[in-house]
């Protein structure tokens, strides 16, 4: 992707114009097929452009268990067309917030003209549905039947992505979200491929390497970039000030308070991943040791020992529980 300046606005349906805007109508084709699910009469269409197609399942003889293949169609160009489209914002987005703003050569963009109370259509969208999948996540706690003793854990990390989330929407900080959320996002793709080849080979565990040293690059970008953000750049915006009227949060409480969750949260990250670490090598360990043999070897009764429950205060008894008769001497 090579870099792209901004012109004037060209004449309508001109060869600029549907290069400047061929982001914003790939957008409004994906919500108008996403649109279309809500209604009974359109959803049987709109799913042909969502959903993978040609699903053939296969059952054992016994009907024990089933196995789910796919097959490829006529359909399969839909679902290419929908899934191109949405490869196209996400083009546009890294286009316009890290290529043009030349972000990698020039971090000043991320403070620069704060606040950034303007966005792109695809901008907009992408928080718009990054909210609303985080806050659908809450009610799927109960409709999902979570076990209690899972749900404290994921009401956290829930709650977590919606704070960040929301407050990089509200506060006018989309360019410093989008920035952290981009390189989040691709680690736990990784992680979550990682189990898939893990689940099918256990053999496979290479990818969880890659993960692993990506987590900790980005913790601590995500760290710098914060930083920088709310420690040095905003505090030399010419603009300081509180304004909800003008969008402008630049005071130095919401810069603290930024800044503050967003290190205990990279912190707090940092702590489970090495607690995690540390059982897995443990765990390593403990399987690497040789266990040893242990032989169970029969002792052999050299004498044998009578049986106790037929003595009685002493005496001996028989197995019907009568005592023997001792023989008296006759005197000679």
């Amino acid at each position: 992707m090579g870099l792209r300046r901004k012109n004037k606005s060209p004449p309508v349906l001109s060869h600029e114009f549907v290069i400047q805007n061929h982001a914003d109508t790939a957008s409004c084709l994906v919500m108008g097929l996403l649109l279309g699910l809500m209604f009974e009469v359109s959803a049987k269409y709109a799913i042909i452009f969502i959903a993978v197609q040609y699903n053939v399942t296969y059952t054992t003889d016994d009907n024990s268990e089933q196995f789910h293949f796919y097959d490829y169609g006529p359909k399969d160009i839909a679902t290419i067309f929908f899934y191109m489209l949405v490869a196209i914002n996400l083009h546009a987005v890294i286009q316009e917030y890290i290529l043009d703003e030349e972000f990698m050569m020039n971090p000043t963009s991320l403070w620069k003209d704060y606040p950034h109370c303007r966005m792109l259509f695809q901008v907009k969208f992408f928080y718009i549905c990054q909210i609303a999948y985080w806050l659908h996540a809450l009610p799927e706690l109960y409709f999902q039947k979570i076990r209690k003793e899972d749900i404290p854990r994921q009401l956290c990390y829930i709650c977590l992505y919606i704070a960040h989330i929301s407050g990089a929407y509200i506060l006018n900080l989309q360019h410093l979200g989008l920035i952290l959320m981009v390189p989040h996002y691709l680690v736990e793709l990784i992680f979550h491929a990682s189990r898939l080849f893990y689940f099918s080979d256990e053999n496979k565990q290479k990818g969880f390497t890659i993960w692993a040293l990506l987590f900790v690059m980005v913790r601590l970008l995500t760290l710098t970039l914060s930083v920088l953000t709310f420690g040095f750049g905003l505090a030399t915006v010419e603009n300081p000030g509180f304004s909800i009227a003008d969008g402008n949060f630049n005071v130095l409480p919401v810069r603290i308070g930024c800044l503050g969750a967003v290190c205990l949260t990279q912190a707090w990250m940092m702590w489970k991943f090495i607690n995690f670490q540390l059982k897995k090598w443990r765990e390593h360990v403990k399987n690497q040791i040789p266990k040893k043999k242990i032989t169970n070897t029969k002792n052999k009764r050299t004498k044998k020992e009578p049986n106790r429950a037929n003595f009685v205060n002493g005496a001996a008894k028989l197995e019907g529980g009568v005592s023997p008769r001792i023989r008296k001497s006759k005197p000679v």
